[in-house]
């Protein structure tokens, strides 16, 4: 089985490239942050004339959004509200096997790394709080995945010492990530299969003349396993071709297999 996570930024806007990737990487299951959608306006039929016609989504106008489309049955599980303001960041389902699949779209957190100064920033920090002690508390096997708008080792940024002080790399971030990882034990997939420091960027601002000669790249996007499902993982790749796609995201997908 193949899981895919994409912030699309977007879906409806960039249908034709969520279309394209589907054809081409041919995941089982795709889950999307950042969708930018109410649910009865998603875009529902172009998933369904490919194959995909098992779909939970969680939707909001304009911003933020969820949503985990298949072709494999799956079964809506849950909804939480780690942001507390009834922002659409989460959506939960589980798989035939029992395997519980939680999409997450983690607060960017604003430019100033200082909840005082930017209550943004620490909205950031209490929503992986939130995820923390969910996660302690979390029994069965499980994969957390989406984007988590934190890079956190030296090699997920193309400058660590120059990012030390921006929001997505501070030491806060990183160490509230550390905590939420620790929580449950969970097996950092992307880092299991291309240990650091090997390149594994997943997004490029779209500030860039050029993003690919200036490679100004982080690795904000994850997929964590609970030990028992990370055993049964084979592979794992990030499809950076997709940034050069017409219309593209700012991010691109991460895909991990799985032998189940």
């Amino acid at each position: 089985m193949k899981i895919a996570s994409w912030n699309i930024n977007s879906v409806r806007f960039r249908i034709d490239i969520v279309a394209r990737f589907l054809r081409e990487a041919e995941p089982d299951i795709l889950c999307l942050q950042e969708t930018k959608v109410v649910d009865q306006d998603f875009p529902f039929d172009p998933f369904k004339k490919l194959g995909y016609r098992h779909n939970v989504i969680h939707g909001q106008r304009m911003h933020h959004g969820v949503a985990i489309i298949s072709r494999v049955p799956i079964a809506e599980d849950d909804r939480f509200d780690w942001q507390a303001n009834r922002e659409a960041r989460h959506v939960g389902v589980k798989l035939a096997n029992g395997v519980r699949l939680e999409n997450v779209y983690v607060p960017a957190g604003g430019d100033v790394p200082d909840r005082d100064v930017n209550p943004k920033f620490g909205q950031k920090l209490d929503f992986v709080e939130r995820m923390t002690r969910w996660s302690a508390g979390l029994d069965g096997p499980t994969i957390l995945t989406g984007d988590f708008n934190i890079a956190p080792l030296p090699s997920d940024v193309w400058g660590h010492k120059q990012l030390l002080g921006v929001v997505s790399h501070t030491p806060i971030e990183v160490d509230a990530l550390d905590q939420l990882q620790a929580a449950n034990d969970w097996v950092d997939l992307g880092r299991h299969f291309h240990p650091a420091p090997a390149r594994l960027h997943t997004w490029w601002s779209y500030r860039a003349k050029d993003w690919a000669a200036s490679d100004r790249g982080r690795r904000l996007d994850h997929m964590w396993a609970t030990r028992d499902v990370a055993a049964a993982a084979t592979a794992h790749r990030v499809h950076e071709d997709c940034r050069s796609w017409l219309k593209p995201s700012d991010h691109v997908p991460i895909v991990t297999e799985f032998d189940f």
